[in-house]
């Protein structure tokens, strides 16, 4: 799927990431997993682009993503 905001160098920008965890499939978020468990500061843009969200508590998508990037930053 073609996401907005994705750059075509490898730098991911947060409304990039944003854009995958909102409307991306399986294969954007597998690419995303991979992208997260190579680059930390990715890892930190997945975290902030979540906890925006995680306070609606019907943002499964972005409390998947939280837990998940926590986990590759501990």
């Amino acid at each position: 799927m073609k996401h907005r905001h994705v750059q075509t160098r490898n730098e991911l920008r947060s409304v990039a990431i944003d854009d995958i965890i909102d409307r991306g499939g399986l294969v954007d978020w597998l690419d995303l997993r991979d992208k997260t468990e190579a680059d930390p500061g990715v890892a930190q843009k997945v975290l902030r682009v979540c906890e925006a969200h995680c306070a609606d508590p019907y943002a499964q998508r972005y409390h998947f993503w939280r837990h998940y990037a926590r986990k590759v930053l501990a």
